[in-house]
C-alpha cells in the first residue's frame, strides 16, 4: 500500500505539505530521513528514532547486499525485523555508492561491474538485482538504479549516463514483483538544463510512484544546484513525492521546501555530530573549540533535547576531546532533534501561509 496526498501549498509559492500512506505508518512531508547505512542510525537505537519523532529512515543496498547480504536479510524476516524498526523505510538503488568507488567499478549497459571495498571480491549489479535486493530487504520505498553523474563531466557523457538511466529506470519497473513496495524514478543530466529536462519527461513517461533528483551535492555549486532544482522540481508530476536525494544542509532544505520539494536525506546529521559538529538556530557549533572550556550552557539554548536538556557544551568538549563514545551518541541525539523539529516547523509554517516569513527568520537567526 502506498499514496500520497498533498494537503496544503502555501499560497504565494511552491512549498507544501502532504502525507505519504504506506502499510507501517505515516510519513508527513516535508520529510528528512536520517541514513541508516547498514540498518543502523550510527550511535542511536529505533526507540531513540521514535523518540525524535523519526517516520522514515534510509538504508542502503549496496553495503546490506555486501554485509550481511539481503539473502539472508529475508531468512531473518526482512529489514524491519532484523533492525527492529518498523515504521517505513527507503532504500536507496546502491548507483551513487557505486559511484563513489570510483576505479574500482566499470559501467555497460547491462550493469556495473565493481570490486568490494571491504575485501576485493567481484560483484555485478544490474536494474534486476537491484530491485531483487530491495525486495529481499522488504523497504516500503525503493529507488530505481542510476548512474550518479559526477562533476564536473562533459555534456556528451552527461547524455550518455541520462540514456543508461532510463533504460536503466524502465528494467527497473519490469523487474517488479511486489507491487505494495513503492518505486521511484531517478532524474540525472548533470548541470545541464536541456538534459534534465529530457531525463525528467523520460522517467515520468515511464511511471513511478515517486520521483527523484540525482547528481546533486556531487561538487557543484550551490548556485548551479538551485538553478538545476528551480527548473527540474516543476517538470514532476505536482501528485506524487518529489524527492531530494543526498541534500543534507538546513539552507538546501529550506531551499529545497521552498521549490516544492517533499523528501530530503543526507549522513550530514549523523557524521557531523561524530566529528563535532552541532547544529544550532544560530548556526553550527563547533564543540571541540576552546571557547566552549568552560562553557555552562547547552550547545543550543531555544532546545529541548535530552543532550540540551542535561548537559552542556562545556561537557559534550570534554568528552569529543576525550574521544568518549557517549559524545557520538549525544552529539546525534542533538543534531537528529535540530533536523526533525526543523521539518515540524517548517510543516506548520505552510499549514499557515507563512513559509516565506519562516523563511526570512531562519536566515536572519543565523547571521545573529
Amino acid at each position: 500500500m502506498f499514496s500520497f496526498q498533498v494537503e496544503h501549498q502555501e499560497v504565494q509559492g511552491q512549498a507544501r505539505i502532504g502525507k505519504i500512506t504506506t502499510s507501517r505508518g505515516e510519513i508527513r512531508t516535508p520529510v528528512f530521513m536520517p541514513v541508516g547505512t547498514q540498518g543502523s542510525v550510527k550511535a542511536l537505537t529505533p526507540e531513540d528514532l521514535s523518540s525524535l519523532g523519526v517516520e522514515i529512515i534510509l538504508a542502503n543496498t549496496y553495503h546490506l547486499f555486501l554485509r550481511p547480504g539481503h539473502e539472508r536479510i529475508a531468512r531473518l524476516g526482512g529489514l524491519h525485523s532484523f533492525m527492529n524498526w518498523h515504521r517505513p523505510i527507503l532504500t536507496d538503488s546502491g548507483g551513487y555508492q557505486v559511484y563513489s568507488l570510483g576505479a574500482l567499478r566499470k559501467i555497460s549497459p547491462q550493469g556495473v561491474s565493481f570490486r568490494s571495498h571491504l575485501d576485493g571480491s567481484s560483484h555485478f549489479l544490474t536494474p534486476e538485482l537491484a530491485i531483487e535486493i530491495q525486495e529481499a530487504l522488504g523497504s516500503d520505498i525503493a529507488m530505481c538504479l542510476d548512474e550518479c553523474t559526477p562533476y564536473p563531466v562533459t555534456y556528451d557523457y552527461a547524455r550518455l549516463s541520462l540514456e543508461l538511466t532510463r533504460g536503466w529506470a524502465l528494467r527497473c519497473q519490469q523487474a517488479r514483483h511486489k507491487k505494495e513496495q513503492a518505486l521511484f524514478g531517478i532524474i540525472q543530466g548533470g548541470t545541464f538544463k536541456d538534459l534534465r529536462k529530457e531525463s525528467a519527461e523520460s522517467i515520468v513517461n515511464i511511471g513511478f510512484d515517486g520521483y527523484a533528483l540525482g547528481g546533486l551535492s556531487v561538487g557543484e555549486e550551490r548556485a548551479s544546484r538551485q538553478e538545476i532544482m528551480a527548473r527540474t522540481l516543476p517538470l514532476l508530476p505536482k501528485e506524487k513525492p518529489r524527492y531530494l536525494m543526498g541534500l543534507g544542509a538546513p539552507e538546501d532544505l529550506i531551499e529545497g521546501i521552498d521549490l516544492g520539494a517533499d523528501m530530503f536525506d543526507c549522513v550530514l546529521p549523523t557524521r557531523n555530530a561524530r566529528n563535532g559538529m552541532l547544529f544550532t538556530r544560530n548556526g553550527p557549533v563547533i564543540i571541540k573549540k576552546a571557547e566552549y572550556a568552560e562553557d555552562p550552557r547547552p550547545a543550543d539554548p531555544e532546545c529541548g533535547c535530552y543532550t540540551c536538556r542535561n548537559y552542556s557544551r562545556a561537557y559534550l568538549r570534554h568528552l569529543y576531546n576525550s574521544k568518549e563514545l557517549l559524545s557520538y551518541r549525544l552529539n546525534t541525539l542533538h543534531n537528529i532533534h535540530y533536523f526533525m523539529e526543523l521539518m515540524q516547523t517548517v510543516r506548520e509554517a505552510i499549514a499557515q501561509d507563512r513559509f516565506l516569513e519562516f523563511k526570512k527568520a531562519f536566515y536572519n537567526q543565523r547571521k545573529e
